[in-house]
């Protein structure tokens, strides 16, 4: 019997050789390129304020850290560094994945605030900071994002009874109903302002415990901005704003009413001559670091008011230290640098793909342009001086770190935008 021949192996072909088998992504996993003009604004802001930073702290430094007039400096540029990183590897997962911060997170921030003033306090009365090794962390950082995001999800997913007529059918609404014979009847539309506004209003109270002034007015600023995109009825915030003037109005008046620092602060703020060794000797030298800084300022490093009359001018003050040093073209460049950053980001809340990245979009840059604006008017001694941070300029690791990765959100919202992104 003859052997049967061996079939011959297909020849494989060349180009299937070299041909990899791809990958396959992970679910959450983004997609489509990010938003380049977004990038560049945060890292140039981001880079500006590390160099500022050493300029305004590094005698300060050097007389209350052992003479390392760097440190400050070397912390601030560490932490960038790892939160660049950390912003561009957050900018890579969906965004529909932040959902998931908002819903779990809101019960963890609150708890944080809980922990934060049952901890003995560090600096005075302030129950700001938790402390873990050599690190620490503001709670009210991370109860700013969440807002956010537990807004924009929850905005999302109830925005037909936002903006819709449906009457609400709890068992407490038809009650409410019954004992008033029809007269009060309780809509969706009312129901969902309730449940939002007991959130914001929950979590500013809590900051508001730790002495937290200026925390608490952004908490109140980001809820109620988040709540007029939402989409709840206009004649809410006419409500809103005239309340709000009346506070405003009888706390200015009555300063005595708030915690005692907080009301030291106002009386500064409003008689130029109170306390000029005290509650009024941080604001003062920050007028004089401003006026003596002109059209063009003294150049970089070579501030006066740095060396001890600021106190601790690589924080809350540190935007007197830019105007001494660069001037007032120095820093209207770097306002118009945080406008545009802030329209940059409103443009990918816009164009993004669902209302979801919207809010979360737009959310975001509110809370850094109102922040700026925040602290810009305390250091002009527009508004009283509250204790605020600059964005991307004042030292602090972990917030930095938790506002890079806030910008790596808006870079995750713009891969899925309807725009140019170059």
């Amino acid at each position: 019997m003859a052997e049967a021949k061996a079939k011959p192996l297909p020849k494989q072909n060349s180009a299937s050789k070299g041909k990899k088998k791809k990958r396959k992504r992970p679910d959450w996993f983004a997609t489509g390129s990010f938003d380049v003009p977004f990038l560049l604004l945060v890292i140039i802001i981001l880079t500006i304020g590390v160099v500022m930073l050493f300029s305004a702290s590094y005698t300060y430094a050097y007389y209350n850290k052992n003479g390392d007039s760097a440190y400050f400096f070397k912390r601030q540029l560490l932490f960038a560094v790892i939160g660049v990183g950390a912003m561009l590897g957050i900018s890579k997962v969906k965004y529909e994945y932040f959902k998931l911060v908002g819903v779990l997170g809101l019960p963890i921030a609150w708890l944080l605030l809980i922990i934060v003033l049952i901890l003995p306090a560090r600096f005075g009365d302030f129950h700001r900071w938790i402390y873990i090794g050599g690190l620490s962390f503001q709670p009210s950082e991370i109860a700013k994002l969440v807002v956010i995001l537990f807004c924009a999800w929850g905005m999302e997913r109830n925005h037909k009874k936002i903006i819709g007529k449906s009457v609400n059918q709890s068992a407490f609404s038809k009650k409410i109903s019954e004992l008033t014979k029809g007269k009060i009847v309780v809509y969706d539309s009312f129901v969902q302002l309730c449940l939002y506004g007991a959130v914001i209003v929950i979590t500013a109270g809590l900051v508001y415990l730790e002495n937290h002034l200026s925390g608490t007015l952004l908490i109140l600023a980001i809820g109620v901005t988040m709540m007029f995109m939402g989409e709840f009825k206009k004649h809410w915030f006419i409500i809103i704003g005239i309340a709000a003037v009346v506070l405003i109005v009888f706390v200015v008046t009555n300063p005595e009413i708030l915690e005692k620092y907080a009301g030291a602060r106002i009386t500064a703020w409003l008689d130029k001559s109170y306390d000029p060794k005290g509650a009024r000797w941080q604001t003062n030298n920050s007028l004089y670091a401003i006026g003596s800084g002109g059209l063009f300022g003294a150049g970089l490093g070579n501030s006066k008011q740095k060396h001890l009359f600021v106190s601790e001018p690589q924080n809350d003050f540190i935007f007197s230290i830019v105007c001494e040093e660069l001037g007032f073209v120095g820093a209207s460049i770097i306002i118009l640098l945080f406008a545009l950053l802030v329209w940059r980001g409103v443009v990918i809340g816009i164009h993004a793909k669902d209302r979801f990245g919207a809010l979360t979009a737009i959310g975001i840059v509110f809370q850094v342009g109102m922040q700026t604006a925040l602290n810009i008017g305390v250091v002009t001694d527009t508004l009283p001086n509250t204790g605020i941070s600059l964005p991307f300029f004042s030292y602090g690791g972990t917030s930095l770190m938790m506002l890079l990765a806030e910008m790596g959100m808006v870079l995750s919202v713009s891969r899925y935008s309807k725009m140019p992104k170059k």
